[in-house]
């Protein structure tokens, strides 16, 4: 059975089947927020919202406003991985499994200040 986890280099968190990845957009300091599930050994990413508008980085023309935020379901295929990076120079990511929610370095204690970090599935630990 997979889960999915972050992995850095030889650094692996198993987390789960479901996640949210949350972050602060680092021009317009507005959240954005993404639900990945385990499906068929990739990522579907299920949902998504952001607080505002700007930099490019638009909600789509379907999404609705609610709770201080746009939500909207994105139009994409499975996802072998979701590549992230981790940098001294910006707020790091938030992941989220169920109620628990912590920063990358909390999740893979060791993770060097300037890496690249995948969400992916992995076997899950036994």
């Amino acid at each position: 059975m997979n889960v999915i986890c972050l992995v850095a280099g030889l650094l692996v968190a198993p987390l789960g089947e479901a996640v949210t990845l949350q972050w602060t957009h680092s021009v317009q300091k507005t959240l954005w927020a993404e639900d990945y599930r385990l499906q068929a050994e990739r990522l579907q990413l299920s949902s998504a919202r952001v607080e505002g508008t700007g930099a490019g980085m638009e909600p789509p023309p379907d999404a609705v406003y609610r709770d201080g935020a746009w939500h909207y379901t994105p139009a994409l295929p499975l996802l072998p991985a979701v590549t992230l990076r981790h940098s001294p120079y910006v707020a790091p990511y938030t992941v989220c499994v169920a109620a628990d929610c912590r920063a990358l370095p909390a999740w893979l204690p060791g993770l060097p200040a300037d890496s690249v970090v995948s969400l992916q599935a992995c076997p899950a630990r036994r």
